[in-house]
């Protein structure tokens, strides 16, 4: 019977042991590279949330708007702020119509029979609200710019003449 032999050099060579059987050396610098990541992820995060912030943010200045609600009515004042939960107005304003009180006798015509449209400054309520409102941003159907020589912009400055 033959004796079982050494394996040569060139077989112990040729035969790897598992990379698991050796630990990994630390490489030099490795541990700055996993903080240069984080603070990548947490720039990358800051910028997404300040970008988020402008575009939430109103872009009118001191022109006056018209609020139009899913509940019909409209709201004339100036947009402060807005996001997509809410739309904050101030110096608000509203159409009101005016009915007359007593009836024409019979056989003359009204004048207006629907009534008279007037605007009024939020605030003279019964309930003596701010003039301030925060609007559901659901509830709104669109905002429209008021030119200035509108007759409800022409309507608020001489209301604001007569304060």
């Amino acid at each position: 019977m033959a004796e079982p032999t050494a394996p040569s050099t060139e077989e112990t060579k040729s035969r790897s042991t598992p990379k698991a059987a050796f630990p990994r050396e630390p490489r030099p610098g490795g541990g700055s590279q996993s903080f240069g990541i984080f603070l990548l992820a947490i720039v990358v995060v800051a910028a997404g949330f300040f970008w988020m912030k402008q575009t939430n943010q109103s872009s009118y200045g001191e022109e006056w708007q018209a609020v139009f609600l899913t509940n019909g009515q409209v709201y004339f004042g100036q947009v402060k702020k807005q996001n997509r939960v809410e739309l904050v107005l101030k110096e608000i304003y509203y159409l009101q119509v005016t009915r007359p009180l007593q009836q024409t006798a019979e056989g003359e015509e009204q004048a207006n029979p629907q009534g008279e449209l007037s605007l009024v400054k939020l605030g003279n309520e019964l309930h003596g609200p701010t003039d301030a409102m925060v609007i559901n941003r659901d509830h709104v159907l669109f905002v429209e710019d008021l030119k200035e020589d509108s007759n409800v912009a022409q309507a608020i400055a001489n209301y604001k003449a007569g304060q």
